[in-house]
């Protein structure tokens, strides 16, 4: 008797596992930071019409990013636990689709922003630019996360670009911070891969600090706090404000208990639940600019 075989995957299917239609924690971590710029920068609510672009221009280029960072690592991904059954790694949809798709996707994301004005369009650029160099950075960057953290910080200037048709210090200062938040939870991402990526030879910031680490990741956190705090305080109400560092502050103390043993699991569900760090950063923005 023959066992039965599950039906192949249908493409579509196979497309939205490439751009993880299903795991929505990496356009979040994206998200929050852009949409807290766009508050800040409009000193409230910035409208209907630059919110739409935001959200849904940065679901299009993560999705976009996924399909070449993908392309990019398809000859690791194969030596990584986590990763050898993605759509390109394992041979089910192919480099020339896979590009394709995530032209497409950059594509509709630029019209968008087309919708915006000159000096977000041009911005746009450099966003795509560093977009693209980032899954090559991990070859030849010892901490390729924070090249990461600027593609992934690069909605803060975008943000103020579209609403103020410029980029002022404060919006630099805030990339800043946000580029240490995205190597706090980057460097939990890459400790769950630390034995696989040493084995290939990748370079990654959990592999930089070695035992380090841990107060590596707990210093990130803090430090993009603190910049943040030091960015806004002269505009934001200091008692939400505060309120809202308080519930950031006991976030952070549970990535520390999380990740303190180096767990695969512990370490993978800290960099899974760090979009609720955003969000909280996110609704002080919003609450404390009334």
């Amino acid at each position: 008797m023959v066992a039965a075989t599950s039906p192949a995957p249908s493409r579509l299917s196979l497309y939205l596992d490439l751009i993880r239609w299903n795991r929505p924690a990496g356009w979040l971590l994206l998200l929050w930071p852009s949409l807290s710029a766009l508050w800040v920068a409009a000193g409230g609510f910035p409208g209907w019409h630059l919110l739409a672009v935001f959200v849904l221009g940065t679901i299009l280029m993560r999705s976009a990013g996924c399909c070449v960072n993908d392309v990019a690592d398809r000859e690791f991904d194969k030596h990584v636990k986590r990763t050898a059954q993605r759509p390109v790694t394992s041979g089910k949809v192919s480099v020339r689709e896979a590009l394709t798709l995530g032209a497409v996707l950059a594509l509709a994301a630029f019209g968008l922003v087309l919708t915006t004005n000159t000096p977000t369009v041009l911005w746009s650029f450099a966003a795509l630019a560093i977009t693209l160099a980032y899954p090559y950075a991990k070859r030849f960057v010892s901490m390729p996360q924070a090249v990461l953290g600027v593609a992934f910080s690069f909605g803060v200037p975008m943000a103020f670009a579209a609403v103020q048709s410029q980029v002022p210090l404060q919006a630099w200062v805030l990339l800043l911070g946000n580029l240490f938040w995205v190597l706090a939870y980057d460097t939990e991402y890459a400790m769950v891969d630390r034995d696989d990526d040493l084995r290939i030879g990748m370079k990654t910031s959990a592999i930089t600090l070695g035992k380090a680490d841990v107060p590596a990741v707990t210093a990130f956190y803090l430090v993009f706090l603190v910049v943040w705090t030091a960015a806004l305080w002269s505009v934001v109400n200091p008692w939400v404000w505060g309120a809202m560092l308080v519930v950031a502050l006991a976030q952070v103390v549970w990535h520390f208990q999380l990740i303190k043993d180096r767990s695969r699991d512990g370490c993978f569900k800290a960099f899974r639940l760090n979009h609720w760090l955003g969000f909280t950063v996110f609704v002080g923005v919003v609450l404390a600019l009334v």
